[in-house]
């Protein structure tokens, strides 16, 4: 098994950071050429997803709707004040798979990975597995 750590230090409370050129990059270094890479964020508040990256507005739009879907103010009983960002990870997730083929990622054209960042500002982790 290969296994790389990406460190992280994030800036807002919420943000989503582009971290597919990190990937590349562990292909590349580890000269992976086939294969399946994984992505898993060992945090309960935050996530990974796999979405648009050639507009950042659509990252901007995810966490609007997430926003709405689980408010900061509404009452909620876990005694940190963070259950929003709990919820929104296990909405979000916290590991994608993507298949590697003649060294390089099995994504589509606009497709991009994304740390997702909801206790912010924190340092995190990331572990790429092959």
């Amino acid at each position: 098994m290969i296994k790389k750590t990406i460190d992280l230090k994030t800036a807002r409370k919420q943000e989503f950071i582009d971290i597919t050129g990190q990937l590349r990059r562990f292909l590349e270094e580890n000269r992976i050429t086939e294969g399946v890479v994984t992505v898993y964020v060992p945090h309960t508040t935050a996530g990974v997803v796999i979405n648009e990256s050639a507009d950042p507005d659509v990252v901007n739009d995810i966490g609007d709707w997430l926003d709405k879907v689980v408010p900061e103010n509404q009452t909620y009983r876990h005694f940190e004040g963070n259950s929003p960002a709990h919820i929104k990870s296990i909405i979000t997730g916290s590991s994608v798979q993507i298949g590697v083929e003649n060294g390089k990622l099995i994504l589509g054209t606009w497709q991009g990975v994304f740390f997702c960042e909801f206790d912010g500002p924190r340092s995190r982790k990331v572990f790429l597995f092959r």
